[in-house]
């Protein structure tokens, strides 16, 4: 069994008891669309330098390799290659 969680969705009957529970809370507020524009962006802070999304191929031995060493080997591939690079650069 995959240890992926799967979405489920409400039926639109759930998803209307939720917004009528939602509604008669008196704790609850809507924002307007004024109020909405205001709020801060949470989360990540933008990077300076962000990474790009790429397709690519590499021999499985390579993939292997970097995954034997467990999670975070993209970001350990990523650092194997700036090395590389810095190297033929400098």
């Amino acid at each position: 069994m995959s240890s992926k969680r799967k979405l489920i969705m409400p039926t639109p009957e759930e998803d209307a008891a939720i917004n009528r529970g939602i509604a008669a809370d008196p704790d609850t507020y809507e924002l307007g669309p004024e109020e909405f524009k205001q709020l801060k962006r949470v989360g990540r802070p933008r990077l300076d330098t962000p990474k790009v999304a790429v397709t690519i191929r590499y021999d499985k031995a390579v993939i292997d390799a970097f995954k034997a060493g467990g999670p975070g080997w993209q970001t350990r591939m990523n650092e194997a290659l700036k090395k590389a690079v810095a190297r033929k650069h400098a």
